[in-house]
């Protein structure tokens, strides 16, 4: 293919875009799969700037049986598409092998010249991450898929062999519905979205140092992030009841954070394909979670998390994001028939959408709601999971408690640990109290202190 040049490529982006549709955010190409006569999903899984071209494999919704027409696709830089390998299956997965300079989509291997391997025994699993290796990086990648099998395979013969079935590890016994997972600081995580209906620890957050399991949380999570230096902190991303679930791994030691959600439309384990984090910017960590992006600092400063910072609340549902070409690559999962559960939807297909990193501030004002209890049982004195505060515009705290009790409001606002008194809010047993904040009042975290045992919610609304 020839180079072209930046005004070429632009003039091209254009034409593209009068062919496609354009909205005044950006450009957009689409994916389909076959009408039928079995009609599933095609959501786009994985976007992957490699070998001189964005790779993207779009997925149904259970494994072969579910829908046909999806696969392995090749955009290149006019942003024209090409499948260039036919799989109908479901799978999510990205990795840069650096050893053997190969990329990990899916259940395929691409070389730097753009040559890809399928590996047929993936063809009838479901892969939602794949993982740097703990004690063999040179050699071997991990594997993880959705019914919560851990593989190892050898990144020249492209073998599995698996480690792990977390399922059985972890007493799952309804609907596995496993989705990312990372390498950092000596460990592996692994996510676990569940379904709210099956009840309680067929979820979780769960780490391996390559001998023995253990359960962060057993509430739903969806994804695992973290640099190779600059400190290594490992971000994770959930959500229990009252609010999303952000994790950090700082040192060794894990801080748990609490965030707002910007829609309930994504509690449920089957409407959040697949929410990640990502870096997007050089250095730059964006996160998108329950309907809302932030951005952040991969870098923890004097042991703690700064920065977080709401950018929008969205409907959209993003399987994946990255940068190719100095833009921004959104993958979607648009509306499908999904089995014919939806009969106005029909034909499977779903889009890209490419713009710049800062188009996102144009989307909808960040706003939300959430807390660190819901009906929780609290001690006395023990403070509350932090919860954002900044980035929002008007704020309310409601409180409502089973017995009389006193709570006072901290705010953290250097984002350090520091901890300032702001208020203290007596609730009557069995009744609610409120509190508007003043306008402009910000600061990086609150917190709340139960000065009583007692049985108490706590919701901030951010609007």
């Amino acid at each position: 293919m020839r180079k072209l040049s930046r005004r070429q490529t632009l003039a091209l982006l254009a034409g593209a875009s009068a062919a496609v549709g354009q909205t005044h955010l950006g450009t957009s190409i689409g994916f389909k799969a076959d009408t039928g006569p079995i009609r599933s999903e095609c959501g786009v899984g994985a976007l992957m700037p490699w070998a001189d071209s964005l790779w993207a494999v779009t997925y149904n919704s259970h494994m072969e049986a579910t829908g046909t027409g999806l696969g392995l696709y090749r955009i290149d830089e006019t942003l024209k598409s090409e499948r260039v390998h036919v799989h109908n299956g479901t799978h999510a997965n990205r990795l840069i092998h650096t050893d053997s300079n190969q990329a990990f989509i899916g259940p395929y291997a691409i070389d730097m010249k753009g040559n890809f391997r399928f590996i047929p025994e993936f063809k009838n699993h479901r892969l939602t991450a794949t993982i740097a290796h703990l004690t063999d990086p040179h050699n071997l990648v991990y594997m993880l898929t959705m019914e919560g099998l851990l593989f190892e395979v050898d990144v020249e013969t492209l073998k599995p062999r698996q480690v792990a079935d977390l399922v059985k590890e972890f007493g799952i016994d309804k609907r596995p519905h496993f989705k990312g997972g990372c390498r950092g600081q000596g460990r592996v995580l692994a996510t676990n979205n569940g379904f709210y209906e099956y009840g309680e620890n067929q979820a979780g957050l769960f780490e391996w140092d390559g001998r023995k399991w253990r359960a962060l949380s057993r509430k739903p999570h969806m994804d695992c992030a973290a640099r190779e230096n600059m400190g290594s902190v490992v971000f994770c991303t959930g959500w229990d009841e009252s609010s999303v679930l952000f994790w950090a791994l700082v040192k060794g030691e894990w801080q748990r954070y609490r965030l707002p959600k910007a829609s309930h439309s994504y509690d449920h384990a089957w409407q959040t394909e697949w929410m990640r984090i990502r870096e997007v910017e050089t250095e730059h960590f964006m996160m998108d979670i329950v309907g809302m992006f932030y951005e952040f600092q991969p870098i923890a400063f004097e042991g703690r998390v700064w920065g977080v910072k709401p950018i929008c609340q969205h409907l959209r549902t993003i399987p994946d994001y990255c940068s190719f070409r100095g833009m921004l690559a959104v993958a979607g999962n648009e509306t499908t028939p999904n089995q014919d559960n939806y009969l106005v939807a029909g034909q499977p297909q779903s889009g890209v959408w490419f713009g710049k990193t800062d188009d996102l501030w144009s989307w909808g004002k960040p706003a939300g709601w959430g807390g660190p209890w819901r009906r929780s049982r609290v001690t006395k004195d023990v403070p509350s999971d932090p919860f954002l505060m900044t980035g929002f515009d008007k704020k309310m705290l409601y409180l409502r408690a089973d017995r009389s009790a006193a709570f006072e409001i901290q705010t953290d606002t250097l984002g350090d640990g520091s901890w300032d008194r702001y208020e203290t809010i007596v609730v009557a047993g069995g009744e609610s109290a409120r509190h508007i904040f003043p306008s402009g009042f910000s600061a990086h975290w609150v917190r709340l202190v139960p000065r009583l045992d007692c049985e108490a919610t706590a919701e901030f609304i951010y609007t």
